[in-house]
């Protein structure tokens, strides 16, 4: 029996350009799921817990989440999300930041993000960034949350 719901897809980045960029060429790399775009930590936190067709009543999930936010870091939602008790902690969470800082990226991972990627300058580069992670996004599994 599966009755597997579609993974949605959080973008959690206040650039309109990367924005659109990310959803192009996720969109090109043939992925069809939901991606519901947050510009500010607040709000997007506010949709992972509070909405009832948020991840945290209405799950699986794969959050893209940006460093480099305008009311908060992106390290304070992350530190949220994984050190949270609810199974929301298990959803993976890929990091697309401009910051290639050695420390950064070891923290990232030390608070459990799973995927730690920079944004390249160049927008060829960038382009070709976010449509191979589409690929990756088409062949990851992730966890079903619980029915609450």
């Amino acid at each position: 029996m599966n009755n597997q719901q579609p993974v949605n897809i959080i973008m959690i980045e206040d650039d309109e350009g990367h924005a659109r960029l990310i959803e192009k060429n996720i969109r090109r790399a043939g992925i069809s799921n939901d991606i519901h775009h947050f510009t500010d930590g607040t709000s997007a936190l506010a949709y992972l817990y509070e909405d009832p067709n948020g991840p945290a009543h209405n799950g699986p999930a794969l959050i893209l989440l940006d460093l480099n936010l305008p009311d908060m870091s992106g390290t304070d939602i992350l530190t949220r999300i994984k050190a949270d008790a609810s199974p929301l902690r298990r959803t993976p969470v890929v990091v697309l930041t401009t910051t290639d800082d050695k420390v950064e990226i070891q923290r990232c991972y030390d608070l459990g993000c799973n995927v730690y990627i920079t944004k390249p300058v160049n927008y060829e580069s960038f382009a070709d960034a976010i449509r191979q992670l589409g690929l990756f996004l088409s062949v990851i599994q992730v966890p079903d949350l619980p029915e609450s």
